[in-house]
């Protein structure tokens, strides 16, 4: 996931960093409070995510020092399961927070998809983190620029049951296009598309990921495969109507192709809780990630560019919760 760092070693990192300490609740004393935040994996941009915030909450807690808000939280950061299943945990109250991707908070909130008919209405946006593009990775000599050039090419959909599958699919019907249109369709899992495409048995692949993304790195990297631009009438009209999607920029310089920015939509990881959680806990929580937001964009290329205007708003389709809100407004930022 990153040029030169491993991602498990940032990742042990920011768990030392962080302290981690046990399940939620509060101590015989009642001066500390403790949290958990759901997660994901233990190499991926969630873990990086959570941990990264629990670290600026110890941060903020002043502990040791004559002057500081000693708000006395602690918290934990474990891998999980990812999206769907923090949303459950807190629905549970086994979790306090946790990173969930954009079009599952809206799922989860409005009961579609795999919530039909377990609509969470007590689900809580926090804010926004990084954003999840969906790439399309053509191979060097393929000659395609754009959505229209893979009209006859050899294109990986992704497997069945995918995330990339399923906004592979989304798209396609936003472009009108169908898999008679491509050469070949193939259905190749996400550790496979990179090196299909360096030894030249597909020229495309779609693909949602983080950025940067050491699979994505493999073709573009290893065999010269850039990711073209998904900026057209068809992702404007995906992001419009859908509350989960948002436009995105992969930066010039990301892997060694990228001559340029390039523009794409996508869904955004995002920061959860539930209207249980009390308001005085998550303004402390979000101000201790607001008031180090510096901090935030040095511990993974992923945060690099957090925005806390597009923080309170981008990918956020359950309603914020109302601590939140009243750091927002203090802030002037809402």
């Amino acid at each position: 996931m990153l040029k030169k760092l491993s991602v498990s070693t940032l990742a042990f990192g920011l768990a030392a960093g962080a302290f981690m300490i046990g399940a939620s609740g509060a101590d015989a004393a009642g001066k500390r409070q403790f949290i958990a935040i759901g997660t994901g994996g233990p190499t991926g941009v969630y873990f990086a995510t959570g941990n990264a915030i629990c670290r600026l909450i110890h941060k903020s807690a002043a502990e040791g020092r004559k002057t500081g808000r000693k708000h006395g939280i602690r918290c934990s950061a474990p891998s999980t399961g990812g999206s769907t299943y923090n949303i459950g945990q807190i629905r549970q109250g086994e979790l306090d927070f946790g990173v969930a991707q954009s079009d599952w908070q809206y799922h989860a909130y409005n009961g579609s998809s795999k919530f039909k008919g377990k609509k969470y209405g007590k689900l809580r946006a926090v804010f926004s983190v990084h954003p999840e593009p969906f790439q399309i990775i053509v191979g060097k000599s393929s000659g395609i620029n754009g959505w229209n050039d893979l009209k006859g090419k050899r294109v990986n959909i992704g497997n069945p049951g995918s995330g990339q599958r399923g906004t592979m699919e989304v798209l396609m019907k936003a472009h009108g296009t169908t898999t008679s249109a491509f050469k070949v369709a193939t259905e190749l899992t996400s550790t496979e598309q990179s090196k299909a495409l360096c030894d030249g048995k597909i020229d495309a692949y779609g693909y949602t990921v983080g950025v940067p993304n050491a699979g994505v790195s493999i073709a573009t990297d290893g065999c010269g495969a850039r990711i073209i631009n998904l900026n057209g009438s068809p992702e404007k009209g995906l992001v419009t109507k859908n509350p989960f999607y948002a436009f995105a920029t992969i930066p010039k310089g990301t892997y060694k192709t990228s001559s340029a920015d390039v523009t794409t939509f996508g869904v955004m990881a995002t920061f959860v809780t539930s209207s249980d959680v009390s308001a005085d806990l998550v303004y402390e929580v979000v101000r201790s990630v607001m008031e180090n937001i510096a901090d935030f964009r040095t511990l993974h290329p992923a945060f690099r560019n957090l925005d806390p205007k597009k923080m309170i708003k981008d990918g956020l389709s359950a309603p914020l919760h109302a601590g939140a809100v009243r750091y927002y407004k203090e802030k002037g930022l809402m």
